[in-house]
C-alpha cells in the first residue's frame, strides 16, 4: 500500500513539473516574439540556446561522477557525439523555422500550431510499423480544421508566419521521437547540452551573415533572451527530462500540450495580441484534436 501510495505520489509530483514546463514553454514564445523588436531570429535562437546549454553544466558536473560509479557501461563519447550531431541538427531545424514564423505571427498562433506535433509523434510512428489507433485519426483531422480556422486570414489565405510555424510542427515531431530514441542509448541531459550548443553555434554563424545588430540590441532584448535561455531551453527542458521518467506517457503529451494555453494567455497579458471569433473557434479545435489524440493510448495506467 506504501508503495502504491509513494508511486501515485510521485506520479502526481511529475505531472505538475510538466505543467511547469508547459507553463514556461507557453509565456516563451511571448519572449521569442518579444525578442524580435531587437534581433533577428538567428542571434536570438543562437544566444538563447548556448545559453541553456551552459545551465546544464552545473547538473553536468554534479552528476557525473555519481553516474560513473554506478554504471560501468557507459557509452563510448562517440556514440554521444553523434546522437548530439543528429538531434542537434534536426533541433536547430525545428527552432530556427519556428523563430522565423513567430515574426509574422503571434505568439497564440504559434503555440496552438506548434502542439500539433504531439499528434505527428503516433503518425510518424507508422515509419516504425507502430499502430495508430482510429482516435489519433480523428483528432488529427479535427486539429487540421482548427489549423485552417486559426491560420486562415480575412482573404482566404494563408498567414506565411503560420506555415512556417505548422512546417517546424513536422520537424519537432522528428526531434521528440530521436529524443525518445536516444535516452536510453546515452546521457540525456549531456544530450541535451550537446544539441542546444550546436543549435546555438549554427544560429550564430548564420546570423553573423544575414543580420545585423549590436551589443545595445542584445541588451535590449536582455529579458527575452534570459527567459528564453535559462527557463525555457534550460530550466524546463531539464524539468521534462525528469518529470517523464515518472509521468505517465498519455498524461505528459496531454500536460504538455496545455503550452499552446498558456502561449495564448501570456499573447494576450503581455502582447496586447486578440484571436477573432474565427481564430478562438480554430484554437480550441486544435486543442481539442491534440487532447482526443490522446485520451485513450496506453489504457493500462500502473499505480
Amino acid at each position: 500500500m506504501n508503495n502504491i501510495n509513494s508511486n501515485w505520489k510521485s506520479g502526481i509530483g511529475a505531472e505538475a513539473l510538466l505543467l511547469l514546463a508547459a507553463i514556461v514553454w507557453g509565456f516563451a514564445f511571448v519572449a521569442q516574439k518579444a525578442g524580435m523588436d531587437n534581433i533577428g531570429p538567428m542571434a536570438y535562437n543562437g544566444i538563447r540556446f548556448l545559453l541553456g546549454s551552459i545551465c546544464l553544466l552545473p547538473l553536468i558536473y554534479i552528476f557525473d561522477n555519481k553516474e560513473k560509479k554506478s554504471d560501468d557501461n557507459l557509452p563510448s563519447n562517440k556514440k554521444l557525439w553523434k546522437a548530439g550531431l543528429i538531434s542537434g541538427t534536426v533541433l536547430f531545424l525545428a527552432s530556427s523555422m519556428q523563430q522565423i514564423g513567430v515574426v509574422y505571427t503571434t505568439a497564440g498562433n504559434a503555440g496552438f500550431i506548434t502542439s500539433f506535433y504531439v499528434i505527428l509523434v503516433p503518425v510518424f510512428g507508422l515509419l516504425l510499423k507502430q499502430k495508430v489507433n482510429t482516435q489519433t485519426w480523428i483528432g488529427a483531422i479535427v486539429a487540421i480544421i482548427g489549423l485552417y480556422f486559426l491560420s486562415v486570414s480575412e482573404t482566404l489565405t494563408f498567414v506565411l508566419g503560420d506555415i512556417l510555424v505548422f512546417g517546424s510542427a513536422f520537424i519537432w515531431a522528428v526531434q521528440v521521437i530521436l529524443a525518445g530514441y536516444y535516452a536510453i542509448r546515452v546521457n540525456v541531459i549531456k544530450l541535451a547540452a550537446i544539441q542546444f550548443a550546436l543549435t546555438g553555434i549554427i544560429s550564430l554563424v548564420i546570423s553573423f551573415f544575414t543580420e545585423t545588430y549590436g551589443l545595445q540590441n542584445i541588451w535590449d532584448a536582455i529579458i527575452p533572451i534570459l527567459y528564453g535561455g535559462i527557463m525555457s531551453v534550460g530550466l524546463a527542458f531539464t524539468i521534462q527530462l525528469i518529470a517523464q521518467k515518472k509521468a505517465h506517457p498519455t498524461h505528459a503529451a496531454i500536460i504538455l500540450s496545455t503550452e499552446s494555453v498558456f502561449a495564448a494567455i501570456g499573447g494576450w497579458l503581455l502582447l496586447n495580441e486578440e484571436l477573432t471569433t474565427v481564430e478562438t473557434m480554430g484554437a480550441a479545435l486544435m486543442f481539442a484534436g491534440v487532447i482526443l489524440s490522446q485520451l485513450k493510448r496506453n489504457k493500462k495506467i500502473s499505480i
